[in-house]
């Protein structure tokens, strides 16, 4: 057993864990944790994939502006903080089932394909954190303001439809 073998057995059941929790948990703040925990470890997988640059963004734009952006919504936002009962053990059976039945269908089709090598000849092509950023800031300068511009738009709006709620109650 490899240290890479286990960072990523470990990655992996930290991925699919606050998966899980997310969607099993009742108050909003759980959810945003598990959800960051979620981004967080996708990270260290693309990380040990070799895709650092990648690996980074997750963290940077996943694990800390939408999260932090999800906590602030919930924050401006008036909701009850009253924990209330689930009561329905049935459809947590039914998911539990769903899942363990999908996972053992993947896993019996990852088990049973057969894998093969790439050609010789096409070796991959690496791409340096660099050479994307000359990439980014010149063949795609517009497309790259463009969408700040609308993740600003998309944060201010959601700022004045919360202010805009709060004040008519």
């Amino acid at each position: 057993m490899t240290g890479e073998f286990l960072a990523f057995f470990i990655l992996s059941l930290l991925t699919i864990g606050g998966a899980v929790f997310m969607i099993s948990f009742t108050r909003v703040v759980h959810m945003v944790i598990s959800l960051g925990i979620t981004f967080i470890s996708i990270a260290g997988l693309f990380v040990l994939l070799g895709a650092e640059f990648v690996g980074v963004a997750q963290v940077l734009v996943y694990s800390g502006a939408i999260s932090i952006l999800m906590l602030f919504g919930i924050m401006l936002t008036k909701h009850n903080a009253s924990d209330e009962g689930t009561g329905r053990s049935w459809k947590n059976i039914f998911s539990l089932v769903f899942v363990a039945g999908l996972f053992g269908l993947m896993f019996w089709g990852i088990q049973k394909t057969v894998w093969t090598a790439p050609p010789e000849g096409a070796a991959a092509q690496t791409a340096s954190v660099k050479q994307l950023g000359v990439e980014i800031f010149t063949k795609y300068v517009i497309p790259f303001e463009l969408v700040s511009v609308l993740l600003l738009v998309a944060l201010v709006g959601a700022i004045i439809m919360a202010k805009k709620e709060g004040d008519s109650e």
